[in-house]
């Protein structure tokens, strides 16, 4: 999914990968519920409910469209809110 995905969302996915948020012992993670808000044409966000072992896991994505019409990623999270950096300022 990373060649999919443009500006900190890339960076994000990377971070996310690294850690394995979703990872659990003796089972697979399962995608539970999903659902989508179209803000505006051209851009979806993107929910989704993940059960990972005993635990019930969130996952929010923003698509949007470009102008060679192909959907990118461009903003990601897991659980909860956004991590800091020192160069967000």
């Amino acid at each position: 999914m990373l060649r999919h995905t443009v500006g900190r969302a890339y960076d994000d996915l990377a971070h996310l990968a690294e850690r394995g948020p979703l990872r659990t012992r003796g089972t697979s993670p399962v995608v539970r519920d999903i659902g989508y808000f179209e803000p505006r044409p051209g851009a979806l966000e993107v929910f989704a409910r993940i059960g990972a072992g005993d635990r019930l896991r969130a996952m929010a994505f923003r698509l949007e469209r470009g102008r060679d019409l192909r959907w990118r990623c461009t903003a990601v999270e897991v659980g909860g809110p956004r991590r800091t950096r020192a160069d967000d300022d």
